[in-house]
């Protein structure tokens, strides 16, 4: 048996095993096997016919929806490199994605129309060339775009899952990739300047995915629940590693409608439900949480961000029979480490140890490796190590170095770590997360941790703002759940209970809602400007 080496063999023979099985449900929508295959051969086709070449970029500006995956894996097939941007992009920031990576295509909406062309307009000669693909009816395309412009609906007028001539053209015209080639640039939030596009092959998607699947034991009758953006590595992962095991993906635009979200559990019987901690804080305000009928849960995770202590507590008190794991990853190299849940209640702050296949250090400034206990950046080896940032080799070199064998890269995290003992690992913070005060350095996870044990806290966060006599003062904004009558006055005293002093917040400002990222992250630039 020929084992496949591209993302996109695992669909073809995920078809070829369970032709009429569900793959996709999407609204209303419900994909078998057979048909996103059929579709997606025929996307490959139509992308080839109108010049697209191996390694030419394709940008996917939609929102959740069967056409992001179909377009995903279209690309693939035609031996193209899939860029998917968050539906609630703006015009700028198109603009430059459009212009950094070069997209020969772009596939999106109608309905995006106007954001598509202001993008245009604002962007160079690179993305005026751009093609696009609209779905949508033909009299709502700008007629400055219309000469460059594909039907989404003509391309597949008659197709069936008899295409035959469709795998004939994609077997003898269009060049094969090769593993090493890459899939896909996976554009970061780009909260501290332009967004960044992570160049990741086809074998580091793979590898990375093969790894989670390890641990979370995924089987054929797995059904996953995917509320995250499919332009956030985490939501595309939930596609990839389903369509790699032959499961069900449940896809839902966005996790905003938490009651349409618990009673797809219900309904679709999902026995997988990957969250981040936004979506956690929602379903604990929720006071009838109990009503749902979500015994078919199997697994949770998280990842993205760390889950607060007291978070974790209550969601295992919620759901004891289901197996949570919490995980630490970055898009530079999709998952590094996981927590067995046998091990949760023992070290609830731990992100655990590295996944298969992956190999991790802490080091110090000189490169030393640290002992337990000890705080160092996290740097990652092994083949879920993507190959950097596109277009930008200084910024590469800074995070991507020479490793201890030949030809080989680490990722240097950026993030501080610690391990204990027995090797499991502690997130503190990012480097420019870590807040010095007082001469300390002071883990903002570690302060943020505190506050949600607070009872009433339902959202905390903390960041460092200039102090003339401390350096930094540390400042802490807090969203309650409105059952309790806090203050600041409860807060501080709490906080001076429970930390070292130079750790206590010197200021509380109580919010309505918390800033996040379209990916669920709490938004600390934004918090600076309150």
């Amino acid at each position: 048996m020929i084992l496949p080496t591209l993302v996109h063999e695992f669909l073809t023979i995920s078809a070829s095993r369970f032709p009429e099985k569900e793959a996709l449900i999407c609204g209303k929508e419900r994909w078998t096997y057979q048909k996103i295959d059929a579709y997606t051969d025929r996307l490959a086709c139509a992308l080839h016919d109108r010049g697209l070449r191996r390694q030419d970029r394709v940008a996917v500006f939609l929102d959740n929806s069967s056409e992001t995956v179909i377009s995903l894996y279209g690309i693939l097939k035609a031996s193209g490199i899939f860029i998917i941007l968050n539906g609630l992009m703006k015009p700028r920031k198109l603009a430059y994605v459009l212009k950094d990576s070069g997209a020969r295509i772009l596939i999106t909406d109608t309905a995006k129309a106007g954001v598509v062309e202001e993008a245009i307009a604002h962007a160079g000669q690179n993305a005026k060339d751009c093609q696009i693909v609209w779905k949508g009816p033909e009299k709502d395309i700008p007629s400055a775009l219309a000469a460059a412009s594909m039907s989404w609906q003509e391309i597949f007028k008659g197709v069936d899952s008899d295409n035959q001539a469709d795998k004939r053209k994609i077997t003898q015209q269009i060049p094969k990739c090769i593993d090493v080639d890459l899939a896909a640039l996976i554009y970061t939030s780009g909260s501290t300047g332009d967004p960044k596009g992570v160049m990741s092959t086809h074998y580091n998607m793979i590898s990375a995915a093969r790894s989670i699947l390890t641990y979370l034991e995924n089987r054929e009758e797995d059904i996953i629940l995917n509320v995250l953006p499919l332009s956030f590595d985490y939501g595309l992962y939930q596609v990839i590693m389903a369509f790699m095991f032959g499961g069900t993906v449940v896809l839902e635009k966005s996790f905003l409608f938490l009651h349409n979200v618990l009673t797809q559990i219900e309904k679709e019987h999902i026995t997988g439900f990957p969250i981040v901690p936004t979506i956690l804080a929602m379903i604990l305000k929720l006071e009838d949480v109990q009503k749902y009928n979500l015994h078919t849960l199997r697994y949770m995770t998280n990842t993205g961000a760390a889950l607060p202590v007291e978070h974790i507590r209550k969601l295992r008190e919620l759901f004891p029979k289901v197996d949570i794991y919490s995980m630490f990853g970055l898009t530079e190299c999709k998952r590094v480490s996981y927590l067995p849940p046998a091990e949760l209640d023992s070290r609830p702050s731990s992100v655990g140890k590295a996944m298969p296949n992956c190999e991790v250090f802490i080091l110090d400034e000189e490169g030393r490796e640290l002992d337990p206990d000890e705080v160092g950046e996290l740097v990652i080896r092994g083949s879920n190590v993507m190959k950097g940032y596109w277009n930008a080799p200084d910024l590469t070199a800074q995070f991507y170095r020479p490793g201890p064998f030949p030809g080989e890269m680490l990722l240097y995290s950026g993030d501080y770590f610690k391990k204990d003992n027995e090797g499991f690992l502690y997130f503190l913070g990012r480097k420019d997360d870590m807040i010095k005060s007082k001469g300390e350095r002071i883990s903002a996870k570690e302060i943020e941790n505190t506050l949600h044990e607070i009872e009433g806290v339902s959202e905390a966060a903390v960041i460092g703002v200039p102090d003339e006599i401390m350096g930094q003062a540390i400042k802490a904004f807090i969203v309650k759940d409105n059952k309790k009558d806090l203050t600041d006055k409860d807060i501080l005293k709490y906080c001076t209970n429970n930390l070292e002093i130079f750790a206590v917040p010197k200021w509380v400002v109580f919010i309505e809602k918390m800033p996040k990222s379209p990916h669920g992250k709490v938004d600390k630039k934004e918090l600076k400007n309150l």
